[in-house]
């Protein structure tokens, strides 16, 4: 049985937990607001919000895309549809906003961007217009040219500017949100939160590669959700190391103020993986073993040198270096039964600098069709260490053995980053696909390559450097 609540209505359902919550509620509920669009995540016309109880007692809500969500993941929690959101004498101050500024045309996606803009009132991110943009990054509107749309966020963010820590009375009284929010909190803490029984032996954390993949067959399959398993989640740093449960998702490591401090430009590179939305949903193990040549978050770990902890089902541990675990396309050290607990790195040093790059045909929302990143440790002018990654180029997600090698105890200069390159490229073996020719790629790996000194080392680099390159 899966129990939670759905806007202000209790449910109590025996339907698979594999089926999308999209599904369950246009078809089983009759709540036609939250739309059909791609079902892949990218468009952002299914989005619902995702309220889950904390310690404190208080809710935090979450956009996600309800299209690639497994409905058993709602399990405890307070879903939000459009209708959800709805006042029953007015329009709520998001909607008026999208009204008064002509944001809407043919309206498929309106919905998706009141509920996206509504997690955006409802969250404890700094209320400024680059956090209420962000928002909606991950809704696409195919009529208005979207500078309405950004007009009414801004003006959603203006009501919200001197409220940044808006209490939920405070939303109510301002049109916000209707009054049953207030007692969503006392309901959840009546509800059971305990897992649901699971018999599936497919493992599925948020969904997002896999929904995208095999929605068909999850939908009628037992499946064994671990999005709410707690031992393979959490980030804990001791003295020099970093674990990081795999549960945990993008969005955790967005957050996470310790993280940050490490990685100074986190969320500029995290910005580059995916949508706000994906980004509450997506597991780093469910990057991990995806095992896509071109995973963004695979490559990031690949270049800190991370070692993974693999435990059975009964209970037994074993660790493997990240870039030793991809054996070939699709392919992994992995046996049935076996799940990946965590990933552990040395965090960076102040002689350790780390950059990731990425290439896709959209800057933002979209796959790599190449991507990479480096962690480089210099002292004196002198490499004393590198590891480097680099996705879409061969069939596996690629760390570069040979080309780091050649770069450790060199001088750090514009000749030995230019050979360097030449060992790149005849490391890797790029294949054209829907993503760019071979040569193009390559062209990309040259690129990016050369992107990563320019930007950790701009006092040294400069483009003209390598302009007879590009």
């Amino acid at each position: 049985m899966i129990e939670f609540i759905l806007n202000n209505k209790t449910i109590k359902t025996n339907k698979n937990s594999g089926m999308t919550l999209l599904d369950f509620v246009r078809h089983e509920q009759r709540l036609t607001g939250t739309k059909i669009g791609c079902r892949e995540g990218d468009c952002g016309a299914c989005t619902v919000l995702v309220g889950t109880l904390q310690l404190d007692e208080s809710v935090t809500y979450q956009s996600i895309t309800s299209c690639i969500s497994p409905l058993g993941n709602a399990q405890g929690k307070h879903i939000v549809t459009i209708e959800g959101t709805n006042l029953e004498n007015c329009l709520t101050t998001t909607q008026l906003a999208m009204k008064d500024n002509y944001a809407t045309q043919c309206g498929f996606c309106t919905p998706g961007f009141v509920v996206s803009l509504t997690g955006f009132a409802l969250s404890n991110v700094d209320k400024n217009e680059k956090n209420a943009l962000d928002s909606i990054s991950g809704n696409i509107c195919r009529c208005t040219g979207y500078k309405s749309i950004e007009k009414a966020a801004i003006e959603v963010y203006q009501k919200l500017e001197n409220n940044e820590s808006a209490p939920l009375e405070w939303l109510i009284k301002n049109n916000f949100l209707p009054e049953y929010f207030t007692t969503i909190p006392s309901k959840l803490k009546k509800m059971k939160t305990e897992g649901i029984l699971q018999t599936g032996t497919q493992f599925i954390s948020g969904g997002t590669d896999l929904y995208v993949q095999q929605a068909d067959s999850l939908i009628d399959k037992p499946v064994r959700l671990i999005s709410n398993n707690n031992s393979i989640r959490g980030i804990n740093i001791n003295d020099t190391i970093c674990t990081i449960g795999v549960g945990h998702t993008v969005t955790d490591l967005w957050n996470d103020t310790t993280f940050n401090t490490c990685f100074p430009n986190l969320k500029k590179h995290l910005k580059l993986v995916s949508s706000e939305q994906i980004r509450n949903m997506a597991s780093i193990g469910g990057n991990l073993v995806n095992a896509s040549p071109i995973g963004d978050i695979t490559i990031f770990f690949l270049a800190l040198n991370s070692t993974i902890t693999i435990i059975s089902q009964d209970g037994n541990e074993r660790q493997t270096f990240l870039k030793e675990f991809y054996k070939d396309y699709k392919s992994f050290d992995l046996n049935k039964g076996e799940l990946i607990k965590n990933i552990q790195f040395e965090i960076p040093t102040k002689h350790t600098k780390f950059n990731f790059e990425k290439v896709s045909k959209r800057t933002h929302l979209d796959i790599a069709s190449v991507n990479s990143a480096i962690s480089i440790k210099v002292k004196n002018n002198t490499i004393e260490d590198a590891h480097a990654s680099i996705g879409g180029v061969a069939a596996i997600p690629k760390y570069l053995h040979e080309t780091t090698s050649f770069l450790i105890g060199k001088t750090l200069n514009t000749e030995l980053i230019i050979e360097a390159n030449g060992v790149l490229q005849n490391e890797i073996s790029p294949i054209s696909d829907v993503r760019g020719s071979s040569d193009y790629k390559r062209l990309l790996a040259r690129q990016l390559f050369f992107a990563h000194f320019i930007e950790l080392f701009p006092n040294q680099f400069k483009l003209n450097d390598f302009i007879q390159y590009a």
